[in-house]
């Protein structure tokens, strides 16, 4: 990490004021140095009491994630990990599992250097303005149902959102949450499959959702935030409760609501398949959140996970 990020991670585990001379002999650096990093946190949002003969601490009213906040509002036991920056939350939770983690756990980062989205696409991921974790379960499941557990993080992030705030996200299927139009979420589900014993032995479920984020790089497309007066921390917890109960539960139990959210349904559509762009008319969801479409000839056929993207013509 840079001298920034340690420093920061320095200051979210201190319970008191931590000096300059302190942070520049752990760091073997130089008091200038710590001083530049501070400035520099401090131009990226985050609040610094700087006291003479004290040192430095971060204000209680940051909006600062923290394993501690975090735990404190999730109602699952589970093992809950922080980073002030990763390259992606995912491939921090793929490293943890080859080095034999074990149960369930989520993994949250303040910033990501290398955001992954769908289709290899990239997703902006700066620090303070949004979040970006990932939680590994172990559904020990056909991959089938394991696969519908993409469907379930759009229908928990839609809940988390309805239930701290008073916006209406809608899901553009697969899994990409919007509001008034625009992308404010990213999610990517990726499963690690025992062959042996033909089932899936953990899914990584990434989620990024860009809260009060504002300048997006050019090819970020109908990016958009949530623009609501919600804790980071608070809403981590949240979309992980309302996920655990989906994914330890019925998982036909939520799609009623994934088809009620759904912004495609009735809608001309063009799905991308095998390089194909092909037209068609969006008519249902199925019970494993498939896609029914009519093609322009009247067939009929359902659009499955991981095989087409799709938008709106």
């Amino acid at each position: 990490m840079s001298l920034k990020n340690d420093i920061l991670y320095e200051l979210l585990s201190a319970d008191d004021y931590i000096s300059g001379e302190m942070l520049a002999e752990k760091f073997n650096v130089s008091r200038t140095a710590v001083w530049k990093a501070i400035k520099n946190l401090s131009h990226e949002g985050y609040g610094i009491d700087a006291v003479r003969n004290r040192g430095y601490v971060l204000r209680e009213d940051n909006d600062l994630i923290s394993v501690q906040s975090i735990k404190s509002k999730i109602t699952y036991d589970m093992d809950v990990l922080y980073y002030p920056i990763v390259d992606s939350t995912n491939n921090c939770c793929k490293r943890l599992l080859a080095d034999g983690k074990e149960g369930v756990f989520l993994v949250t980062a303040d910033e990501q250097s290398a955001g992954r989205g769908r289709q290899g696409k990239s997703f902006y991921s700066p620090p303070l303005t949004g979040i970006y974790f990932s939680l590994v379960v172990r559904p020990h499941a056909s991959l089938q149902n394991a696969v519908t557990a993409t469907t379930a993080a759009s229908v928990a992030v839609c809940q988390a959102i309805e239930n701290l705030s008073d916006k209406k996200p809608k899901i553009k299927w697969v899994n990409d949450v919007y509001l008034d139009g625009r992308k404010i979420c990213g999610i990517l589900t990726e499963a690690i499959t025992n062959f042996e014993e033909g089932v899936v032995d953990s899914v990584i479920i990434g989620i990024g959702i860009n809260i009060k984020t504002i300048d997006f790089p050019e090819d970020a497309g109908q990016a958009g935030s949530l623009n609501a007066n919600i804790g980071r921390s608070a809403l981590i917890a949240e979309i992980t409760n309302r996920l655990m109960d989906i994914v330890g539960g019925d998982y036909k139990a939520f799609i009623d609501y994934y088809r009620s959210h759904s912004m495609v349904i009735g809608e001309k559509i063009k799905f991308i398949k095998n390089g194909k762009v092909t037209p068609a008319t969006a008519v249902e969801i199925d019970e494993q959140g498939g896609l029914e479409v009519i093609l322009e000839n009247g067939e009929k056929t359902v659009l499955r996970s991981g095989e087409i993207s799709i938008r709106k013509i």
